[in-house]
């Protein structure tokens, strides 16, 4: 079941959920709206590889924003620290960024139930469209939980920052 608005807020209240900084005017009915932090980043090749590590270059979102092209992925992290050890936490764009054509986290919507960090977005623009740091781009869910809890000790844990894919670490695990 989703939590509520005002359950999350209560459960922030308690330290069951970790959304930093916390702002309640930014709860909805059964959501957390959060923002864009102020860095953006993109792989250096055209072509990706899963078995190796892709150069991947980071930068600072200017105050008058940068264009999203359509033609890339771009990584960037949410300016909120989310997580928690009861619940698990569902990202995805707000309805008006969603409109204008901007997925906000292409495929992996489900952050993992002990995971904290300051989450990475995958961005992806249909059209080219211009974001600005600290804009309020997307909103999480939180979703209970049933039978035995085994907290999430991933390679991703505790980022501060965009995180680029590590699928080659599986590789190297072989």
């Amino acid at each position: 079941m989703i939590l509520t608005g005002p359950e999350i807020h209560t459960r922030v209240k308690n330290g069951e959920i970790e959304i930093s900084p916390f702002a309640p005017a930014l709860l909805s009915p059964n959501s957390y709206d959060f923002h864009l932090g102020d860095t953006i980043g993109w792989y250096s090749n055209e072509s990706l590889d899963c078995a190796r590590e892709n150069p991947f270059e980071s930068h600072t979102i200017p105050p008058d924003g940068i264009v999203l092209a359509p033609d890339r992925i771009y990584l960037a992290a949410t300016a909120e620290r989310i997580g928690s050890d009861h619940f698990v936490p569902i990202i995805r764009a707000r309805s008006s960024v969603a409109r204008l054509g901007l997925f906000v986290h292409v495929t992996a919507d489900l952050i993992d139930i002990g995971s904290h960090n300051h989450l990475t977005l995958q961005l992806h623009a249909v059209q080219p469209v211009r974001i600005y740091p600290n804009l309020r781009i997307g909103q999480v869910t939180f979703w209970t939980v049933e039978g035995d809890i085994v907290l999430y000790d991933g390679k991703y844990q505790g980022a501060d920052q965009a995180m680029p894919s590590q699928i080659h670490r599986d590789f190297k695990r072989r």
